[in-house]
């Protein structure tokens, strides 16, 4: 009797007795099996549609037939309960936060490559693509799973599946390669009869590994590095449409990257892995290596597994073409037929080294022709060695990683007894299963995918909700409802928040009359809510009141509001040839971003020409987000203005440009939806990436545009926005609270506030509270850090406090600046000298402060941010006059215009201050823009 029967038959006899149903504990030990061979058969007997089984733990199995047993629990076991999958999730969240630490070699030969994969992995913005290189076996593919393990754990990507794909298996048809790997259309071939989308979509938001990519054909190639370059591809039979895709890279070749790869394509592959073989590392790691994938057949048999010296060194030395790759299916080889030698044993197996094959049984005379490692070895070993089940740490995905695609110690326990039946003595019987066990195992290794669940929302809410969650999903986009990427966390806090409001007896929520009033004017989304409505219903078998209705549709409401803008565009100006290009071409190299360009101004260009050529790369690279322009100096750093005028895109300019800033502004950017006002903020305050002193990091800064100085009087706050702002928003509060503790910060609150009436709420917080970040559901228009709901579910929470934190640090950087003359006068002395050639700083910085007090002698007082600002202005300009490449400006109507404004005449006296101090007269062209430069401040 087959297992599945005798589980089935044991069934049949207890649970008519059972109306509670029966645990998967409970039949393993009534009938002396495995837990896990148990709960396997258990569920094909589900699948078969024979039983049905609960949703709640432990998981209780019953008759298909039967109506779903109530399950009753006190409050003390339900408390458990809950707290027991979170416990759980938090230790393997925490054993996971680097998985490389499981890799062996992790500190010597895998040191370096180990590096450059975390460098490769969270390089912003998206990473760095990389190349894994090593002969057949090294671990190429094992090591890429581990990349792709590693980026799920940092929450670096969104798409949890690495995507696999082997270019060898269609390299003798090019066109069904390119099929597979990009899609194609109806119509693109003999055969094609629907759209059908590739592997690049189903990578998007996470890695795609090209596995044997130096059989990628030449047109692969170029299409793989047209999408690193632009984001954008084609499937087989289009000619006008481009879809987008956000992914990372990972290839992996057995070839020497320069023979065997267009020399473009290796160009875009920044990080080239080496991969050792298994000869080259240390005897110490490669009988790690051993005793890993003994403890892989041991976990999957659930037997110990003994085995002496003499065995550990034929392994070892078995290995002489295939790498690891070899040592794992010699393993295997030799646990299949320990396994079968030992079938009557219950609870080990023993490998002996007389009863190996004998190209193994080589391995032993081989390994010891090298006296040395003979003897390295030696001292690590015992005479007689055992591997138990579960015995180490967690392998890297260990359920699938190393997975046959079939149960092999199950095919040779049924075909024993097979043979048995037939006559046949244990030899021949060994005989016969063990050539059988050879062709299994001869060719296998082939790739295989890595799938990894995401555990991150289990650790608020049940299981269960989030499968309800998952089946609304599906319903409400059948519907027509536009899913967000918020929805299942925002729904399944919701929804877990209700039940547990139920279960606990709490009085219905009454609803707002300006809830009504919202809802009156999405009448669609009240559809949706009544679907959503009529599903937890039917699930959860309790009635959902009216008034639930309209949170629902408020949620919905809020997840379909968000605006999904492209990313701000970048354009760097600069006078010089090349100035601008040159930065340009270094963040291309670096970055490949889509929504950078450059315009370069010729010292003989016009500014009216420059204008006009701005303005044309200003429209190019807008998405409908905004532009961020980075200048050098002088009169391109007005032009923001003009340009939002004439070409009714919000921008907002940046002088002092430097490639690094280019560079950062460059990563901040990269983000779709993200904020016109946040890049400008953050990007003006930047001050590079190198290690600087407290001193200078107060004085080296760029400067924001701001109309009003936040004081430090008020008490900080962070917002946690949800529908209600009772449920979702009050366990983001705790989260946060926590979070604070932990890093001793015990001047923020926490307020949360309903997603209704958001805009009104926040302007009365802000009398009482400074804002300093925001998340949840939903994104109001403040220049404060903001983190979605989602990513902070997914551990985003520590990376949220940093940046509040140099966000608040910045604000009072900033403040320190307005009340402090000295500091302001170190920022202009700084940046003379890191920008001007031909300007003494000490000088010229006592001689700008000076144009400034004068200034400020009539109706305008200055801030300090602005007589930095001034300061660089005024040092551009006087450095075109020493140059000789002054400004000319061809409409007159415009410096008439100035001649009106009240800073005017104080200008012109500054310039009698500036032309006595420094011989130098600024013609009228240039005091226009001064006075343009100081209009700034009254807006």
């Amino acid at each position: 009797m087959k297992r599945k029967e005798k589980v089935w038959e044991y069934l049949k006899t207890v649970l008519p007795n059972a109306p509670q149903g029966v645990t998967t504990s409970k039949v393993a030990m009534d009938l002396d099996l495995v837990r896990t061979n148990a709960s396997k058969e258990l569920n094909v007997l589900v699948k078969e549609g024979k039983l049905a089984k609960t949703a709640t733990r432990p998981v209780k199995y019953f008759f298909a037939d039967q109506a779903q047993p109530a399950i009753a629990s006190t409050s003390k076991e339900k408390k458990a309960k809950d707290q027991a999958p979170k416990i759980a999730n938090k230790d393997q969240k925490d054993h996971q936060d680097d998985i490389f630490d499981h890799l062996i070699g992790r500190t010597s030969s895998l040191k370096n490559q180990i590096e450059q994969a975390k460098a490769a992995i969270l390089y912003p913005p998206h990473g760095l693509n990389v190349l894994i290189t090593g002969p057949t076996g090294s671990g190429k593919t094992y090591f890429a799973n581990a990349m792709n393990q590693f980026a799920c754990n940092q929450g670096v990507i969104s798409n949890p599946r690495l995507t696999t794909f082997n270019c060898a298996d269609y390299a003798h048809n090019p066109q069904l390669l390119m099929s597979h790997l990009f899609g194609y259309v109806k119509g693109a071939f003999t055969g094609a009869n629907e759209d059908q989308e590739g592997l690049i979509q189903k990578a998007d938001g996470g890695i795609l590994f090209l596995d044997e990519v130096h059989r990628l054909p030449p047109e692969g190639q170029e299409m793989i590095f047209y999408l690193m370059d632009h984001g954008t591809y084609s499937r087989l039979g289009e000619t006008d449409k481009a879809h987008h895709a956000n992914l990372r890279l990972i290839c992996a070749t057995t070839e020497d990257p320069e023979s065997s790869l267009l020399a473009t394509f290796v160009r875009r592959i920044p990080i080239v892995v080496q991969m050792p073989s298994f000869n080259s590392r240390t005897m110490r790691e490669r009988f790690g290596l051993l005793k890993q994938m003994l403890l892989i057949e041991a976990n999957r048999i659930h037997k110990k597994i003994y085995f002496d010296e003499d065995v550990a060194r034929s392994l070892i030395g078995s290995v002489t073409y295939g790498n690891v790759g070899q040592l794992k299916s010699n393993v295997q080889l030799v646990c299949a037929q320990g396994f079968l030698n030992n079938i009557q044993e219950k609870d080990a197996i023993y490998l002996h080294f007389e009863q190996l094959p004998p190209n193994i049984k080589d391995g032993l005379s081989r390994l010891a022709n090298d006296r040395e490692q003979f003897g390295d070895l030696a001292k690590m070993m015992d005479p007689q060695m055992a591997v138990a089940p579960d015995d180490s740490t967690a392998l890297i995905n260990d359920e699938d990683n190393y997975e046959l695609p079939y149960n092999l110690y199950e095919i040779i326990g049924d075909k024993a007894a097979l043979l048995s039946k037939e006559g046949l003595d244990q030899e021949a019987i060994n005989n016969f299963i063990m050539t059988d066990i050879n062709v299994h195992l001869k060719g296998f290794y082939s790739d295989k995918h890595l799938e990894r669940d995401q555990d991150d929302l289990y650790e608020i809410v049940d299981q269960d909700v989030v499968d309800l969650t998952n089946r609304l999903k599906q319903i409400l986009k059948d519907a027509g409802y536009q899913i967000s990427t918020n929805f299942l966390y925002a729904m399944s806090l919701h929804i877990s928040s209700f039940i547990k409001r139920v279960e606990s007896g709490k009085p219905l929520r009454k609803v707002a009359p300006n809830m009504i009033s919202m809802v009156q004017d999405y009448p669609q989304e009240f559809e949706y809510a009544k679907l959503v409505k009529d599903e937890i219903e039917n699930h959860y078998h309790l009635p959902v009141p009216d008034s639930e209705l309209y949170y629902l549709a408020v949620l919905l409401i809020s997840l379909q509001a968000e605006k999904q803008n492209g990313k701000v565009g970048v354009v760097v100006a600069a006078h010089g040839n090349s100035t601008a290009s040159s930065m340009v071409q270094v963040v291309d190299q670096l970055l490949n971003p889509d929504n950078l360009t450059a315009f370069d101004m010729s010292l003989d260009m016009s500014p009216q020409e420059a204008l006009k050529g701005i303005e044309e790369k200003v429209r190019q690279v807008d998405s409908g987000n905004g532009v961020i322009l980075l200048v050098d100096m002088g009169s391109l750093s007005t032009f923001d203005e003009k340009i939002s005028e004439h070409t009714g895109i919000k921008v907002k300019s940046v002088d002092m440009v430097t490639t690094a800033l280019v560079l950062e502004t460059a990563r901040k950017t990269s983000l779709i939806d993200s904020d016109l006002e946040n890049v400008y903020r953050e990007i003006s305050e930047f001050s590079g990436y190198s290690r600087t002193t407290e001193r200078e990091k107060t004085g080296v800064q760029h400067l924001p545009k701001q109309t009003d100085v936040m004081t430090d009087q008020q008490p900080k706050a962070i917002l946690a926005i949800c529908s209600t702002g009772q449920g979702t928003a009050v366990k983001i509060k705790k989260m946060l609270d926590s979070i604070l503790v932990d890093h001793l910060i015990d001047d923020i609150v926490v307020l949360p506030i309903s997603v209704v009436d958001m805009e009104q709420q926040i302007a009365k917080i802000q009398k009482d509270y400074r804002i300093v970040a925001v998340t949840g559901i939903a994104r109001p228009h403040l220049s404060v850090p903001f983190v979605s709901l989602e990513k902070l579910l997914q551990g985003g929470g520590e990376q949220f406090i940093t940046a509040i934190e140099n966000f608040t640090n910045n604000i009072e950087a900033e403040n320190q600046l307005e009340t402090s003359e000295e500091m302001a006068k170190e920022r202009i002395q700084h940046y003379l000298g890191q920008y001007f050639t031909f300007l003494n700083p000490e000088k010229v910085t006592a001689v700008l402060w000076e144009y400034c007090k004068v200034v400020e002698k009539g109706p305008v007082k200055l801030k300090n941010s602005l007589k930095v600002n001034l300061s660089m202005h005024l040092a551009g300009v006087i450095e075109r006059i020493l140059t000789q490449s002054e400004l000319t400006v061809q409409q007159d109507i415009q410096i008439e215009e100035v001649r009106g404004d009240p800073v005017y005449p104080m200008v012109v006296k500054a310039n009698q201050m500036l032309a006595e101090s420094l011989n130098i007269t600024l013609p009228e062209e240039e005091v226009y823009y001064v006075v343009k430069l100081i209009d700034t401040q009254k807006q």
